[in-house]
């Protein structure tokens, strides 16, 4: 393979792509992330994750015709407490809101992964139980203060220093929490044998 396009502007799924020694280049591109209100939770980030991929394969074809035959990644990630879809927090008093809702309590994030390259796609979504132990408030102002985690699903990176002291656990795939299911994205990726 000649290299893929990540259609992310995220660190953590840069990060994760990196350690799995692929080579890659970043294109993103202002995508749609609406969905039908009555839409199955487990659909979402793949309906979202393919509107991303549709609109970096856009750019590509108007400005980048060069990346023409790069398989696109587009991957986008939610946060599920019951049946409420917690987005990221707009502010502070939003993430207080949305980790006190997680405190004490098992959510499931779920990341959907959508790959293109021209007509062929492929994708699928993964999803973790994380398990919080319950926080204190004073846990929640510090973590908010020190790590401002307001570009993440859910207000929280499980990467942080909350992931080491408020999490009491997951059932799944931890690089999925991280906003990429490495090891089952590599499963579905083209290899080099592969027209």
């Amino acid at each position: 393979m000649n290299g893929f396009i990540l259609a992310s502007q995220s660190p953590r799924r840069k990060q994760l792509l990196a350690w799995a020694d692929l080579e890659f280049d970043i294109i993103v591109s202002a995508a749609d992330e609406d969905f039908p209100a009555d839409m199955d939770v487990q659909e979402v980030p793949v309906h979202i994750a393919k509107n991303k991929a549709l609109a970096v394969q856009e750019k590509i074809n108007n400005e980048f015709p060069h990346h023409q035959g790069k398989w696109i990644i587009a991957a986008d990630t939610i946060v599920v407490l019951e049946a409420e879809i917690i987005g990221k927090p707009i502010d502070r008093e939003d993430a207080i809101v949305i980790l006190q809702k997680l405190s004490g309590k098992t959510h499931r994030v779920i990341t959907g992964v959508y790959l293109m390259n021209g007509a062929e796609t492929r994708f699928f979504s993964e999803t973790t139980l994380v398990h919080f132990h319950p926080l204190t408030l004073s846990q929640i102002h510090y973590y908010i203060d020190q790590y401002q985690p307001y570009d993440k699903a859910g207000a929280y990176g499980i990467q942080d220093w909350i992931g080491v002291v408020g999490i009491k656990g997951i059932e799944g795939d931890f690089y999925n929490v991280m906003g990429l299911p490495v090891s089952k994205l590599l499963s579905y990726l083209p290899t080099t044998t592969e027209s």
